[in-house]
């Protein structure tokens, strides 16, 4: 088991690893839009720049774990507004193109920091 930390994406904001490598898959903890150096500047912004900064963390946590985009096989949402999964969808589809990992979408009451979206994966190293 290997644990991943990147200076490319935000430190874990708890007792977790950014994501866990075991058995060539990769388990990523949900990514809020932190900026890498834990900034919470976009977390006042609305959803699309602070989607664009998750997908950006989630890459970097990726290759940092041997792993990349194109290699995620399930994904989570999760949305503190469901009016928001337009917005999401449209951006999640730009950032994966043609590779289509299985999804999930949930609507939650709140997030850490109050984010808008959270976003982890599983991949394939």
């Amino acid at each position: 088991m290997k644990l991943t930390q990147t200076e490319k994406a935000p430190s874990a904001i708890g007792p977790y690893s950014q994501a866990v490598v075991v058995n060539g898959m990769v388990y990523t903890s949900g990514q809020i839009a932190l900026l890498p150096d834990g900034s919470e500047d976009l977390l006042k912004d609305g959803v699309a720049p602070q989607t664009k900064q998750v997908l950006e963390n989630l890459k970097a946590v990726l290759e940092a774990s041997g792993s990349s985009m194109d290699k995620v096989i399930k994904t989570t949402i999760f949305l503190s507004c469901m009016d928001d999964f337009t917005t999401v969808n449209g951006m999640y589809a730009e950032a994966f193109g043609e590779h289509k990992p299985a999804r999930s979408t949930v609507a939650v009451k709140t997030l850490p920091k109050n984010a808008l979206v959270e976003i982890d994966a599983i991949a394939i190293v």
